[in-house]
């Protein structure tokens, strides 16, 4: 490393502090003369490099590093559930009292599943990656996960970290969840798009979905494999994808695109289903519910707030299906899915204290610095009553639930508030993939200062 590598390094740490500067390091890759000195200084977390990746990054393998909340809980095993969501009969993972703050390392379920081997060093490994900077956690859920038994072909993908119990929570408040940071803990993802999933996914009857000729169904039908016993062989398609300098890199032939990475945790939640058995349908990890879960708003990345109604005393707030990147809709199935190591403050709002948005106790809702953000569900209690696919009802309870904010929060009459969306604020589709599909509006701030 050059002396002025060095000293500018140097100085980076004096002023940012020890954990910011890892933190830095390890979210923005900013360079291999800075992250020598991370090296250096930091006694914790592998600082090896996956010769597939970047040249710069440090590895948060559990337990390393600083984390920065005032609890800290890993996805071991035994604290974690995979394919479905804890339930309000869930025993907790750990307690804490409002207002405090926990960091929870999260495990990506893509280089972990069945159709990819259940073995992440293997996997990982036939991409470059030393099986050094292989998550700890990751190979430990694959190989020792007895939980709930796992079926590939019922069971939601997700690794699912919790519950939390937040002290003073009752059904009827509302949970409010700060999201503080949004960490890479490797410096690789991976996209997957698998056989009857995902916006162009054949259809249970072996037809295509509607508007869309067999031949343009993805995977192409050519490629099913699902007659197969062995989910290795279904012929489903994950594409790896390196991280560099903040930046996701996909290689086509010899040519690459590159895009910027977006942190945010897709799946951030409270107990909802008040079956008692862990893998009722109603607890399955794939449909998001009106207790939040398998979300996928790509604005819930570090600095957003996301407010959930409370069903079970505790909240029992749960987190999985870490993202590097999204973009709206979701579309193959997956995001670029990677590990997360996610900070939150978790707070208990009571009604009538006015601490959160009238919508939200009953609704998620959430807000960025720049916009309050209504949702929408096309269907509010995931397998309840079976999965409600229609976009359009989404889209109807996004802008009924804008309207209500508007009304009740901000004093607009109804036929104003109505009239003001459709000609300011913004609708998008959250995700199309998720059983339950979603949508998402932004109101923005600055347009009531």
């Amino acid at each position: 490393m050059s002396e002025t590598a060095r000293e500018a390094a140097e100085s980076l740490w004096t002023g940012l502090g020890r954990r910011d500067f890892v933190r830095a390091v390890a979210a923005l890759s900013a360079g291999a003369g800075v992250a020598g000195v991370a090296s250096a200084c930091s006694s914790g977390g592998s600082t090896s490099t996956p010769s597939a990746t970047s040249s710069s990054f440090t590895i948060l393998q559990p337990g390393h590093g600083e984390p920065s909340g005032d609890h800290y809980l890993q996805s071991t095993p035994d604290q974690v559930l995979w394919g479905y969501v804890p339930n309000v009969h869930t025993a907790p993972a750990m307690q804490m009292a409002s207002g405090e703050t926990v960091t929870i390392d999260t495990v990506s379920h893509e280089g972990v599943l069945e159709d990819q081997g259940r073995d992440p060093v293997e996997f990982f490994g036939a991409h470059g990656v030393d099986g050094s900077d292989v998550l700890a956690d990751a190979i430990g859920v694959a190989a020792d996960y007895t939980r709930t038994p796992r079926n590939f072909d019922k069971d939601g993908p997700h690794v699912v970290t919790g519950p939390v119990f937040v002290e003073g929570a009752q059904p009827g408040d509302v949970l409010k969840i700060e999201i503080l940071e949004a960490i890479p803990r490797v410096p690789y993802g991976v996209v997957s798009s698998r056989h009857g999933k995902g916006a162009l996914a054949r259809q249970s009857d072996g037809g295509a979905p509607e508007g869309v000729a067999l031949s343009e169904v993805m995977p192409p039908v050519g490629t099913d494999g699902r007659s197969h016993s062995n989910p290795a062989l279904y012929g489903n398609v994950s594409t790896f994808t390196t991280v560099v300098d903040g930046h996701g890199i996909m290689k086509y032939g010899d040519a690459q695109v590159r895009f910027p990475l977006n942190p945010f945790m897709g799946m951030m939640g409270v107990a909802f289903s008040q079956d008692p058995d862990p893998t009722a349908a109603t607890a399955h990890s794939v449909p998001p519910t009106v207790g939040g879960g398998n979300i996928d708003i790509r604005l819930l990345g570090e600095g957003a707030t996301f407010y959930l109604p409370v069903f079970a005393e505790g909240a029992l707030f749960y987190v999985g299906d870490p993202h590097m990147a999204m973009g709206d809709g979701e579309v193959a199935l997956t995001a670029m899915e990677g590990s997360l190591r996610g900070s939150y403050r978790l707070s208990v709002c009571k009604p009538g204290s006015g601490d959160a948005p009238s919508v939200a106790y009953r609704y998620p809702f959430a807000e960025t610095a720049d916009a309050w953000v209504p949702i929408g569900l096309s269907d509010p209690d995931g397998a309840l009553n079976g999965n409600g696919t229609d976009l359009d009802v989404a889209m109807r309870r996004a802008v009924v639930n804008a309207l209500d904010f508007l009304e009740t929060d901000r004093g607009m009459d109804r036929p104003t508030a109505y009239a003001y969306l459709s000609a300011a604020a913004d609708f998008s589709v959250s995700q199309v993939v998720d059983k339950t599909v979603g949508v998402h509006g932004q109101v923005y701030k600055s347009h009531f200062a």
